[in-house]
């Protein structure tokens, strides 16, 4: 187990008194993780809805998934059972593309120890994990103080004279501009050097191995690196696979979706 993912067998083997689990199954898309966790979930998992409290609403002025309102985001958390000094593991059945976006948000608030299922549901079943249906009971109410600002985050005007490596985590055509099936405009941040997040996977869907993801990240140089995608969401996935490699960065929560609606910001096509 590392500070970032812990493995399923990891998970089967840790002790269940003060573990939280959250299910933050999410896809663009498909508004049915409720059911998706109802039709079967880890044991004592608590379903999170990313769209209502990992995100404040959206807007064109600061994109589809901005960063919620602290205050809020605690209310939520309490809600899920958290209190201090708990141990938090967040997964979804698409290799952590939006648990991700827990794991971030949870250590932004001030949680130290968060960690992301390595491979999500499917590694679970993989090891012979078992799977609950229906609703867990409401947790008890927790009584986590959280303490946001514990990991950097950047603006759209510090995107736009980021002096680093400004990363863009979205699927190579969406970045080159061949096609932006969702916002406004097509291509990316000028600047921005494409690393599609999907490859920060193997084909189990688990985390490529640290030497592996220090290898892919190794042009990256000592400068200060930021990262960026569709909605902020994706782009946590990024961070988290650059955490394994012992790379930190910042996240910009706007993303395209806010860059894109700007009509004062410039955009590039092409590599």
């Amino acid at each position: 187990m590392n500070a970032v993912l812990i493995s399923a067998d990891e998970l089967r083997e840790a002790p269940g008194e003060n573990l939280r689990l959250l299910d933050v199954r999410w896809q663009l898309g498909d508004p049915e993780g409720p059911q998706h966790y109802q039709n079967g979930h880890i044991p004592g998992a608590v379903f999170v809805d990313l769209d209502t409290e990992l995100a404040a609403l959206p807007s064109p002025a600061h994109g589809r998934h901005p960063l919620p309102d602290p205050a809020q985001l605690q209310k939520c958390a309490r809600s899920w059972g958290l209190c201090a000094g708990d141990p938090v593991v967040v997964y979804d059945e698409l290799g952590g593309m939006s648990a991700a976006r827990a794991w971030w948000l949870l250590r932004w608030a001030g949680i130290a120890d968060v960690r992301i299922l390595d491979g999500g549901l499917p590694a679970w079943l993989r090891c012979g994990g078992e799977l609950a249906t229906g609703v867990e009971p409401d947790p008890v109410p927790g009584d986590i103080e959280l303490d946001p600002g514990r990991l950097p985050v950047i603006d759209a005007d510090a995107a736009a004279r980021w002096r680093g490596v400004l990363l863009d985590a979205r699927a190579a055509e969406r970045y080159r501009g061949d096609l932006e099936p969702i916002d406004p405009r097509a291509g990316h941040i000028p600047g921005a050097i494409s690393l599609p997040t999907s490859e920060n996977l193997g084909e189990d869907g688990c985390f490529l191995p640290a030497e592996l993801l220090r290898e892919r990240f190794g042009g990256l140089g000592a400068e200060p690196v930021a990262v960026y995608c569709g909605s902020g969401v994706t782009a946590a996935h990024a961070i988290a696979a650059l955490a394994v490699a012992g790379v930190p960065a910042a996240l910009y929560p706007g993303s395209w979706s806010q860059w894109a609606h700007d009509p004062k910001r410039p955009v590039a096509t092409g590599v």
